[in-house]
């Protein structure tokens, strides 16, 4: 006679965590939550400013090719500056703006008016340093321009990481805040807290690598615009003494 012994086989343990990234988001902690909703807005801001300043830097560039081949072909300033109006995007026009009305002033001032009263046809004028100034002053008005919100970017790469770090301590606070309430390390105790944990510093990732990549980026385009602006004075300056100034 033989007898049968059936051994039911244990039934597989069934753990209710859910690790989609939506259900680590409903299920942080509150401070995680506030965390991570900082970090998106700076990550929605910084890409606004990319947006913002790629558009605004195509815009520039082309505009001063347009007005730098206009001003070589002129043949005095005066027909340069009745056709500024034609390019309102040009750092570079601005900055001739600045200088030529700094030049009119000049003929208009004092300065010139001893060498006009000598009945000379061309007066030579004084006071150069007087339009040096002011395309100083010009240039650096329009470079204050294109890097304006740059800093954003850059506060938003040294900071983000930063910020996802302390979500991350927040997180694994909380992982073994629930071992020791519950008194088991299993991983439906600490999978949510280290799933936050870790979503958290990707996030700070997600918005901090993009804000580097950017401000970098952009910066080497401003020192290019800064150096086109300062030939551009250099060539107008030169311009100047020889056909304005006294030797």
């Amino acid at each position: 006679m033989f007898i049968n012994i059936a051994h039911a086989a244990p039934a597989a343990a069934k753990v209710g965590v859910k690790a989609g990234v939506w259900d680590s988001v409903l299920s942080a902690s509150l401070p995680v939550q506030l965390l991570l909703l900082v970090l998106i807005a700076l990550s929605i801001v910084s890409w606004t400013i990319i947006a913002a300043k790629w558009a605004q830097f195509k815009s520039f560039e082309t505009a001063n090719i347009l007005f730098v081949e206009r001003f070589w072909k002129a043949t005095s300033l005066e027909s340069v500056y009745e056709k500024i109006a034609d390019f309102p995007d040009s750092n570079i026009a601005r900055v001739f703006k600045a200088a030529y009305l700094e030049l009119q002033r000049i003929a208009d001032s004092a300065l010139g008016g001893a060498a006009a009263t000598a009945g000379k046809a061309a007066p030579r004028l004084s006071g150069l340093d007087n339009l040096e100034r002011a395309l100083r002053k010009a240039v650096d008005t329009e470079l204050a321009t294109v890097e304006s919100r740059l800093n954003f970017l850059a506060t938003t790469g040294s900071t983000a990481p930063f910020i996802g770090l302390l979500g991350t301590v927040v997180g694994i606070m909380t992982s073994f805040s629930q071992i020791a309430s519950t008194g088991s390390a299993s991983l439906a105790v600490v999978a949510p807290g280290i799933s936050e944990a870790l979503f958290a510093t990707a996030v700070g990732l997600f918005a901090a690598i993009p804000a580097v990549v950017a401000y970098n980026f952009y910066i080497g385009r401003v020192r290019r615009l800064e150096i086109n602006l300062n030939n551009f004075s250099s060539d107008f300056l030169n311009i100047a003494k020889r056909n304005f100034f006294k030797e």
